[in-house]
C-alpha cells in the first residue's frame, strides 16, 4: 500500500479511526463481522477512500464485501457527521491480502531456518 504524505495521510489516519467505530458500534449488517481495517488510501483531491480490510473467516469474505459495499452510503453519511469536511470521500473497500502473504513468508523462513534434530 502506497501512503501518501501530509493531509492525505492524516485524513486517511483519522477515517480509519472512525470507520473502525463505526462499524463496531453502529453497523447493524449481518454479513459484516469482525473485520480490521489495515488502512486507508486517501486520494489528493479527497474525492475517494480506498479501504483496506482483512477478515478472519476468509471464507466470508464474499458475504462482507457485499455487506460493506451495501453500506458504504450509510459509513460515508455517519462518517460526514463525525469529520468536518467539504466533501466525504467515496469510499470503496478492498481486502488487504498482505497481512495473509507476511503470514505465509514468515511461515516459510520459519520452516527454512528451522534446526535440525
Amino acid at each position: 500500500m502506497k501512503r501518501g504524505t501530509g493531509r492525505p495521510r492524516k485524513l486517511g489516519d483519522l477515517i480509519q479511526r472512525e470507520l473502525s467505530e463505526l462499524l463496531q458500534r453502529e453497523l447493524r449488517d449481518p454479513r459484516v463481522g469482525m473485520i480490521t481495517i489495515t488502512g486507508v488510501d486517501v486520494s489528493p483531491d479527497f474525492s475517494h477512500a480506498k479501504v483496506l480490510f482483512t477478515i478472519f473467516q476468509k471464507e466470508k469474505l464474499a458475504d462482507t464485501l457485499a455487506g460493506l459495499k451495501r453500506s458504504s452510503g450509510f459509513l460515508r453519511s455517519q462518517l460526514a457527521k463525525r469529520v468536518k469536511l467539504y466533501t466525504t470521500p467515496e469510499l470503496r473497500f478492498e481486502y488487504d491480502a498482505s497481512v495473509e502473504r507476511g503470514d505465509h513468508l514468515s511461515r516459510l523462513i520459519d520452516s527454512a531456518v528451522k534446526p535440525k534434530s
